[in-house]
């Protein structure tokens, strides 16, 4: 079996849904016309890595110029719109290697009709093969919109696998930080920090995208999307409030740091000026005696050096008694 198919460039893979019969895998080197939809309902994912892709969604896509634009474009932006009965637009994922699981945010564009549900991506995702598996094993799908809410609920399993990993990965540092590693653990800090912040953000924008959507008119979207797209809200809600209270602990966590940074900096500050005070007057003392001037004391006698001294220790316990008074020490 060719891996390439001439027909369908850029097919990462293509399933038909047929009444009764479950999913059905589309071959790789099967013809552009076993793609189109007919008999049941399809789902076709590419690859945008493919400079032919564009070309073949003219050919079998029948949908709103809107919706073939955005199927095909490198946006990193989270979008959700619907037009004539179709709902298109960009969603985060997470991106995966052959190897494994990152954090890495990519995108997933995708348009749902009554017949066909297409999606596109840049790199290999997780979630979007999460569904794929699901497919092949217990195929739920009657609708295409019912394989657009297995993809955002599979997120939302990514997501609350990730909120854990970074749980975890918070709790070994505040462990740290609380147990006094203070500014050791600033820079592993950094990253969580900025996945949680990132998540948040794209969370609240599909969100709101989400909620926009599902004001829509009954005739601009594909049958029963209204309900679909209350019940993800309800769902990323969820997540969202796990994100937030997630970014909210790193937050305050990089505060504690901070402070431990301050304490310590200020204690460096108080042992050099303890220092300092302690060397002032000696440092007056043999500034003294080392001028080249007539008439310096002690430059004729036998015990000077030692005189000298003396009067370096007692400038010393001078400071001290005058620290000790004012409540530096």
């Amino acid at each position: 079996m060719n891996l390439v198919s001439p027909d369908i460039p850029g097919l990462v893979w293509a399933y038909r849904f047929r009444p009764g019969e479950g999913a059905t895998r589309i071959p790789s080197d099967a013809p552009v016309s076993a793609i189109a939809p007919g008999d049941g309902w399809v789902w076709v994912h590419l690859a945008l890595s493919d400079s032919r892709t564009p070309g073949l969604l003219e050919r079998i896509c029948d949908m709103p110029r809107a919706a073939l634009t955005t199927l095909t474009s490198a946006d990193t932006q989270a979008s959700v719109l619907a037009e004539d009965g179709v709902v298109f637009g960009t969603l985060v994922d997470f991106e995966r290697t052959f190897d494994e699981m990152t954090k890495t945010i990519g995108w997933l564009n995708f348009a749902v009709s009554d017949r066909m549900i297409v999606t596109t991506r840049l790199h290999p995702l997780r979630s979007i093969d999460r569904v794929k598996a699901v497919v092949e094993k217990n195929p739920r799908c009657a609708r295409p919109i019912d394989l657009f809410d297995m993809i955002v609920t599979e997120f939302q399993r990514t997501l609350i696998g990730l909120v854990l990993e970074l749980t975890e990965d918070l709790n070994v540092l505040e462990d740290e930080v609380y147990g006094g590693a203070g500014h050791n653990s600033q820079p592993r800090l950094a990253p969580l920090r900025r996945t949680a912040v990132r998540l948040h953000r794209h969370l609240r924008t599909v969100l709101a995208l989400l909620r926009r959507a599902a004001t829509a008119e009954e005739d601009e979207v594909p049958p029963e999307f209204l309900d679909v797209a209350e019940r993800l809200c309800d769902r990323l809600e969820a997540v969202d409030r796990d994100v937030f209270a997630l970014q909210e602990r790193a937050r305050l966590l990089h505060e504690e740091i901070d402070s431990k940074l301050s304490s310590e900096t200020n204690r460096h500050l108080y042992i050099l000026s303890l220092m300092t005070a302690f060397l002032l007057p000696p440092t007056l003392v043999t500034g003294f005696f080392g001028m080249n001037t007539s008439d310096l004391p002690l430059a004729g006698g036998v015990h000077g050096t030692l005189i000298a001294g003396l009067f370096i220790l007692a400038s010393m316990g001078f400071a001290w008694t005058i620290l000790k008074r004012i409540g530096i020490l």
